[in-house]
């Protein structure tokens, strides 16, 4: 039997991908009014911080296609990517599929490790294992999953663009 938190991991996840699933690149790029990121940016940050969380603390190979941590990292933003080759939103969505097999596979027996240095969030909140780092992981994925609900019902509400 799942353990109860990977059960939530892929039930969160099932939903963003589920959000995003038939949407084309155009759309994934647009920024709406008074906002810095996309839904792009959102779901590459999502993989980005979740492959940090799952695999980095433990020492264990992370899948980091090259240009992400430049794309997606906490503190980047779309308005810099300049030249940048963006990955398309299919390979996000791909991404992010294998990334929770890959965390299952890994992680089902070690929820309770120590990890060697406790991580401290960038709100105060301190991290000890790989349980904690993968609870935390759940919070985060649903506020960027909110943001993307809400710049999708913004781009349909001011925009009629095919693939949203």
């Amino acid at each position: 039997m799942k353990n109860y938190l990977l059960k939530q991991l892929r039930f969160v996840r099932e939903n963003t991908i589920n959000c995003v699933a038939e949407m084309n690149d155009e759309v994934s790029l647009f920024i709406p009014e008074g906002f810095n990121n996309n839904i792009k940016w959102n779901l590459g940050h999502i993989y980005v911080v979740q492959e940090k969380f799952a695999f980095y603390f433990i020492k264990k190979k992370m899948i980091m296609p090259n240009n992400f941590s430049e794309l997606f990292a906490t503190g980047t933003k779309p308005t810099n990517w300049r030249d940048q080759v963006l990955p398309m939103i299919s390979k996000l969505i791909q991404l992010l599929e294998n990334q929770i097999d890959r965390i299952e596979q890994t992680l089902e027996f070690r929820l309770k490790e120590v990890i060697g240095t406790p991580f401290t969030t960038s709100t105060g909140l301190t991290l000890s294992t790989v349980e904690e780092l993968l609870s935390f992981c759940l919070y985060h994925e649903g506020m960027h999953f909110a943001t993307i609900k809400s710049y999708k019902r913004i781009i349909q509400n001011g925009r009629k663009i095919k693939g949203i």
